[in-house]
């Protein structure tokens, strides 16, 4: 294959991705704008306030991850900041929060990607803002144990409100869209060079043991990488068209999404909190390894319930679309249930 006729495969295929998104994106972008219009928000936030108890943070902090989960992390910062100088927060209770939103925000948009590709959301969700919670509790429980992290907290950036001009708000998402269509033809071009480079291959190699215990075979190997450090919607993306095309395992997608429900776009994600005070040994470190141990747990627990639960509860297999080239060459189709 030459030069142009790869570029135009790139092309193709990443076009097909970011329609996949944009028909889940769209209509949801569209539905929480309405829903911050009106204030609704902040109703949906009232039955956290008592949850927050449990994690040692103030009723109010349950605004700030309701924002999280029903829209975005940059919009979640901005409620923090408006709230953050009513209440005289520990660097370890902004690390708890920090955290708790990394774990579920988005929700919306993240399940949906998640339902496309064969889990089904309930379980997503669940999984979720239940680990959201679980962690959030462990942490709590551990920084009060050792008297970590007791520091009054400091605010490193304070983020710009929202414009509230529609048009200036439509332009804004037009071109967050546009973006994900540059990343994504982007991350596919550097995949394709790395694959032909056998840069790809090594990976995978290399960190078959892990991706082994944690239930993802080489096919998804590759892609839950590119989701844990770029993001779901990136990762979630590629494993949702791989998952159409049937070129991954029903249970290397459930495996897959699942751990990058917990922990995706570790980098970029964890700054953001990082800003607000909060610290990398939650945000990161915690984080991280709470994922691999759940999702260890999680593959173990749908081997020994069997695959008639797994299909009736956990995952509803896609509708496979009419094959193209696969995005790492070399991979392979699995069996579909």
């Amino acid at each position: 294959m030459n030069i142009l006729e790869e570029t135009k495969d790139i092309l193709r295929r990443s076009g097909r991705i970011s329609l996949e998104l944009y028909k889940i994106m769209i209509p949801i972008i569209i539905a929480v704008k309405i829903m911050q219009e009106f204030g609704l928000i902040a109703w949906l936030a009232l039955p956290l306030s008592p949850v927050m108890h449990l994690v040692g943070l103030p009723p109010e902090m349950g605004l700030v991850w309701a924002t999280a989960m029903i829209n975005n992390i940059y919009g979640s910062m901005i409620v923090f900041v408006s709230l953050a100088g009513q209440h005289d927060l520990s660097v370890a209770q902004v690390t708890v929060l920090g955290t708790m939103i990394l774990v579920a925000h988005g929700l919306p948009v993240e399940l949906q990607i998640a339902r496309k590709s064969g889990p089904r959301i309930g379980f997503q969700a669940l999984l979720r803002i239940g680990g959201a919670l679980l962690l959030g509790w462990l942490l709590s429980r551990v920084y009060a144990w050792g008297g970590w992290l007791q520091d009054a907290n400091v605010i490193l950036w304070q983020p710009q409100p929202e414009s509230e001009d529609l048009l200036a708000w439509g332009l804004g998402q037009v071109r967050n869209l546009v973006m994900i269509f540059v990343i994504i033809v982007a991350l596919s071009s550097v995949m394709r060079v790395f694959t032909a480079i056998g840069l790809t291959g090594l990976c995978v190699r290399l960190l078959a043991p892990v991706l082994r215990v944690l239930g993802i075979g080489p096919e998804a190997g590759t892609l839950t990488i590119v989701g844990m450090v770029m993001g779901l919607a990136y990762g979630g993306g590629m494993i949702m068209h791989e998952a159409h095309s049937g070129k991954v395992g029903s249970k290397d997608i459930f495996s897959s999404l699942s751990l990058m429900g917990l922990s995706h776009s570790i980098f970029e994600d964890t700054l953001l909190m990082v800003v607000l005070g909060g610290h990398v040994s939650g945000l990161l470190w915690a984080r991280v390894s709470f994922t691999l141990i759940v999702v260890a747990l999680l593959v173990r627990m749908v081997t020994w319930l069997g695959d008639d639960f797994f299909y009736r509860r956990l995952f509803k297999p896609v509708e496979v679309y009419a094959p193209i080239e696969p995005c790492c060459p070399g991979a392979t189709v699995s069996e579909k249930k």
